[in-house]
């Protein structure tokens, strides 16, 4: 990629989370220069990329994220291979739902009652309910994955920079301005990965975009019953939202959470959940893997970004063709780390990728407002 001397980088990335570290990681190991922002330290619990764990699953709702889902699936095993860690510990999951065929995918099948119980004995799953068995399902080490990616784009020659926040962008003839609260940033192109601050760092998305914030326990560890071959990765859709929970793998806990919660302005950090929200947990947990020892809870808030399809927003900006925007990952995103990143380096070097379409900007917005 060629560029002016005055240029700081071919690319910069606002935002590292996890699609943002895996942009900045996937371009650094193609020889793309890289900078990239983040307004808070590492590590840090104001978005949607902390916690230790998250669930991978091959079962989803439509044919037309295969593809994506088979590409997140090959970015882990090679990312594993390149960090010599195994990132995905593979339990096999259960997504149980009141109507059959939910859910479907590469050796996904639907299963009666009976056979989801010999499955995993140690989930209780509603009567009435049917249920998709994905073999593939299972559970992936994210804090692990997120510093493998951070220090290997830092070791492959990105400069990553923490606690420096963006104030404005902009094109300009020569590619885009960056101003930030630590100056001004030049480049060829711009990757936007802002997370739950989307709708602000990109206005005309505003309207699409809700925050949510999401509440989980963690059990402690230690407990057969909550791991392997008896529980695997699961969901069970109720009308307050979907229950989902990984099982005890990797050293960690057994976790649940509901993907539903309050709208929440992310300028404002999570508040931590209360004593009514941990016990309500608890009796989610209680009910749904009867057996386990509840004594002990790890609770966290952590946000959502939602968009009307619950899908994701990936693709190159109508209105400003240097400007790469992947955001609004409706929580089921970390899953998809080393693919979304795969495919913002293949946008930002000029790849076509049509697998990707049904996550473009211009489903919701064609032109400027």
């Amino acid at each position: 990629m060629s560029r002016p001397v005055a240029f700081d980088a071919d690319v910069v990335i606002i935002g590292l989370g996890i699609h943002g570290a895996a942009a900045a990681y996937e371009m650094a190991a193609r020889g793309v220069s890289v900078v990239a922002i983040e307004q808070f330290a590492p590590a840090h619990t104001r978005g949607s990329s902390h916690g230790a764990t998250r669930m991978i699953r091959r079962a989803y709702p439509n044919p037309v994220w295969n593809p994506l889902v088979e590409r997140a699936f090959a970015g882990w095993e090679r990312w594993s291979a390149a960090s010599s860690t195994p990132f995905v510990h593979t339990t096999g999951g259960l997504y149980a739902h009141e109507r059959a065929g939910a859910l479907q995918g590469p050796d996904c099948e639907v299963v009666d009652e009976s056979r989801f119980r010999a499955l995993m004995p140690s989930l209780a799953v509603p009567e009435g309910y049917s249920a998709v068995y994905d073999p593939h399902a299972g559970v992936v080490e994210a804090e692990l994955a997120l510093t493998f990616a951070l220090s290997e784009a830092t070791r492959l020659g990105a400069d990553l920079r923490f606690g420096v926040a963006l104030e404005s962008w902009h094109e300009s003839p020569y590619g885009v301005v960056v101003e930030t609260d630590a100056g001004p940033l030049r480049a060829s192109r711009l990757v936007l990965a802002p997370g739950p601050w989307v709708a602000g760092v990109v206005p005309e998305l505003a309207d699409f975009i809700e925050v949510w914030r999401i509440l989980t326990v963690t059990a402690s560890t230690g407990q057969p019953d909550a791991a392997p071959p008896g529980l695997g990765s699961f969901s069970v859709d109720l009308p307050e939202g979907l229950v989902f929970g990984l099982p005890e793998a990797g050293g960690h806990g057994l976790k649940l959470g509901v993907d539903a919660g309050l709208v929440w302005d992310p300028s404002v950090a999570p508040v931590p959940p209360s004593e009514r929200e941990v016990r309500h947990l608890h009796e989610l947990l209680e009910r749904f893997v009867p057996t386990a020892d509840l004594s002990s809870l790890d609770p966290v808030a952590c946000l959502y970004t939602m968009t009307p399809d619950k899908r994701f927003i990936v693709g190159v900006l109508p209105w400003a063709p240097s400007v790469v925007v992947v955001s609004a990952c409706s929580g089921h995103g970390f899953k998809f780390g080393p693919a979304i990143g795969e495919a913002v380096a293949d946008l930002v070097q000029g790849f076509t990728r049509a697998d990707l379409d049904f996550l473009a900007v211009d489903r919701f917005v064609a032109t400027s407002a």
